[in-house]
Formats: structure tokens, sequence, C-alpha cells
């Protein structure tokens, strides 16, 4: 399939929407020992508000690395990042870390919930972070995205109380919790079984559907191929850009 253009996307007045991710020309450099190793080369891609993209491609192939760049979690080498229409590769780190409080979601492999806190803690902690909502609404928040997973009965247990699925679920709860318009799945699904796995994507699309824009790396090409887009990425370069919902005329 062709890569996706920019007409490809147009809102109810016929008329082109603004990217929320835009990446133009990104390099990212490594120094390993006297020399450097180059892991992402002269990659461009549009992300438009709303898409449910995937990426996909071999270990060591850069994706990880990819979505650092437009999370803010690293820096490129060369190349420029607008998310929302903000450049984010022009921010300080203490710019960056607002930014991500208020617009970004992220659903990491091993959860990342702290282990000393409860499910409803994990949760309100990104409200805390970003000063966010009224601080005697974020439990009553907590605790209706932790329904909205199917975990409210289990707000108050601590992570190791619950099994890896319904771990992951809460991370995503918490992934909500400051109602940003992206979130980001680094291998959301792969350390979970397929029952578990299946029921992340069905969030996933519920959330897209709400109007939420979900990009999601992972290895599993099954489940790649059910999302509207998959960009697949080798040797740091992006080899295939599909979208199902094009149409060649």
């Amino acid at each position: 399939m062709a890569t996706l253009t920019q007409e490809a996307y147009t809102n109810s007045k016929g008329t082109p929407e603004e990217p929320m991710i835009d990446v133009r020309n990104l390099v990212k450099r490594f120094a390993v020992g006297e020399g450097e190793v180059t892991v992402l080369k002269n990659i461009s891609f549009q992300v438009n508000r709303g898409e449910f993209l995937s990426i996909v491609g071999p270990s060591g192939s850069g994706k990880s690395t990819l979505i650092n760049m437009f999370t803010g979690i690293d820096r490129p080498s060369e190349g420029e990042i607008e998310v929302g229409g903000t450049k984010i590769d022009e921010m300080n780190e203490g710019q960056l870390a607002r930014w991500r409080g208020q617009n970004l979601g992220l659903v990491f492999q091993f959860f990342q919930l702290l282990p000393a806190l409860s499910l409803v803690d994990n949760v309100i902690l990104p409200m805390d972070f970003a000063n966010k909502f009224e601080r005697k609404e974020r439990r009553e928040r907590a605790i209706e995205l932790l329904n909205t997973v199917g975990l409210a009965e289990h707000a108050d247990k601590l992570p190791s109380m619950v099994s890896g699925g319904q771990q992951q679920r809460a991370a995503i709860a918490r992934a909500l919790a400051n109602d940003p318009p992206l979130i980001v799945g680094d291998e959301p699904t792969g350390n979970l079984d397929s029952a578990s796995s299946e029921r992340m994507v069905e969030l996933f699309f519920q959330l897209v559907e709400e109007g939420k824009t979900l990009i999601m790396v992972t290895h599993d090409q099954e489940i790649a191929r059910r999302t509207p887009r998959m960009i697949e990425i080798a040797d740091g370069e992006i080899v295939r850009d599909e979208d199902i919902r094009r149409i060649t005329l």
C-alpha cells in the first residue's frame, strides 16, 4: 500500500486536519565506544487525531527508540517532532515533564505500578503530579476509571494482589487519569496471556472510539493487523506504512 499522505484525512468541511503527531526527517544516533550507531534514519510520518496505529518490526529495529522520541523520553539527534501542534524537541526537561502530564498517557509491558500503593492510589498519582482536577475529586475519578476497565472492586488492593492482566488494566486507567489526548503503549500486551491481550485490544479500540489517539508498539503481528494502520520499521527505517481505510481510486 502507498504511504499515508496528509490528503488522506480531512475534517467535515473537507480541509486537512492538523495531525496529532508530525515527525520530520528524524535521526537518532547513540555513542558506542569511540564511534556511534544510527538507530533511526531520516524518518518522517504523521498520525492524525483519533487514529489507532501499531508499530511493528524485529527486535533492535528502532521501534521503542521511535516512541521515546515523540513521547519526549529521549531527544532526536536531527529532525523535528510536533505533538498536538507543540514542538517537543525544543522543550527543556521541566517543560517536557509538564507537557507529558497534561497530554500523554503511557502504558508499558511490565505495568510499572508502584508496588506499595493500591491500584486506586496508582491512578491518583498522575493527577497529584500534574495538579489536575480538584483534590477531593481525584479519588472519585480514579474509581470511575478503574470501573471503566473492570477493576473498581479491586481498587484498594495492592498490585501484587491481582493478576498480570488486571495490573495492565490498572495501568491503562492510570494512563487515562489526566484525560490525555494521546495514549502510547510500548508492548502493552507482551507480558499477558491471550485472553488478557484480547481484553487490552478491545479497551484500546474503545478508547479510540471515544476520540483518543492511540499508538502501540507490538511484536504481535496478529494484533497489529487488526489496527486500522500499521507502520513497519526495519534497520531504523520505515519499510511499510499500511492504512486499511485508505481508498485507492
